[in-house]
């Protein structure tokens, strides 16, 4: 009798219940780091991916939405936007709030002088701000974040030093967890430029509990520390806190930024407000 591959490994789980429970594991890592990086996942497309029935994946997305760590959706899964766990990858990221992050990127680049030591967290407006980076002369640039280190490594000046962290890498490309926090334990910056997750009355926070700790490593190895954050992370809160609002000594946002999130945050901290650059619809013309 003719047995398909997904046939066998239906067979096989029957057959081996412990490693049944393996597989599913397997499975579900794989399930949610994609819906991490892409936000959502058709059943199809897992099936040919994973090679295992649309019965299988059906199920799987089930139980993952039993344990609230996933929106099933016709035809497939979706994150949970308002979870604290949520934590979209760098590629969904990056298209998002473009013109607020170019001019965050560009106010902060103000800031960095010829010969510092800077520090600069994983994030998408960080990646930003690297890129106008490129041309400070005598640069030394601390960070645990690939796209960062990569940008500077092509295109940087000679006379620049980059230093990626180790670490574990999460869906928003940042190196993580105990190689990280130990690598940041022996630097000394001039100035950190964090990027977050989310921020609220109580401080800035990070759906990971060990980037959160990472960030926290980098700000203790600065002597002053910059967050910058588009307007649309005002009201997102993430499992785990890095900061304080106050302990920033400065946050750059864009003036989409409502009035009360503005009186919170200008009460705790050095506010400065970027002013994206429009484009006129009617002429195809920055305003």
């Amino acid at each position: 009798m003719f047995m398909s591959d997904r046939d066998s490994v239906i067979d096989d789980e029957v057959q081996h219940p412990q490693r049944r429970i393996a597989m599913a594991r397997q499975r579900h890592e794989y399930i949610l780091s994609r819906i991490n990086d892409e936000g959502a996942v058709r059943v199809a497309d897992l099936v040919d991916s994973l090679g295992v029935s649309d019965m299988t994946i059906r199920r799987d997305l089930g139980v993952l939405h039993e344990r609230g760590l996933l929106e099933k959706t016709h035809g497939g899964a979706s994150a949970i936007p308002g979870s604290t766990l949520y934590e979209p990858g760098f590629r969904a990221k990056s298209g998002l709030m473009q013109l607020e992050k170019e001019a965050i990127a560009a106010r902060a680049a103000e800031l960095i002088a010829p010969g510092t030591a800077i520090g600069l967290s994983a994030g998408t407006t960080t990646f930003a701000l690297a890129r106008r980076l490129v041309g400070v002369p005598g640069l030394t640039l601390v960070t645990n974040s690939v796209p960062v280190a990569d940008v500077l490594h092509r295109t940087g000046r000679p006379d620049q030093t980059v230093i990626l962290t180790g670490g574990v890498r999460t869906p928003s490309d940042a190196l993580v967890g105990p190689l990280a926090v130990a690598s940041l334990r022996s630097v000394h910056l001039d100035m950190v430029i964090l990027g977050v997750h989310g921020m609220y009355e109580r401080g800035f926070t990070t759906p990971n509990i060990l980037e959160a700790d990472t960030n926290r490593a980098l700000i203790e190895a600065a002597r002053q520390l910059i967050v910058i954050a588009d307007h649309s992370k005002w009201g997102l809160v993430g499992i785990s806190a890095i900061a304080r609002l106050h302990e920033a000594d400065m946050l750059i946002s864009d003036d989409g930024l409502a009035q009360p999130a503005r009186d919170v945050l200008a009460d705790a901290t050095n506010l400065v407000l970027a002013e994206p650059a429009r484009i006129d619809s009617v002429h195809g013309q920055t305003a």
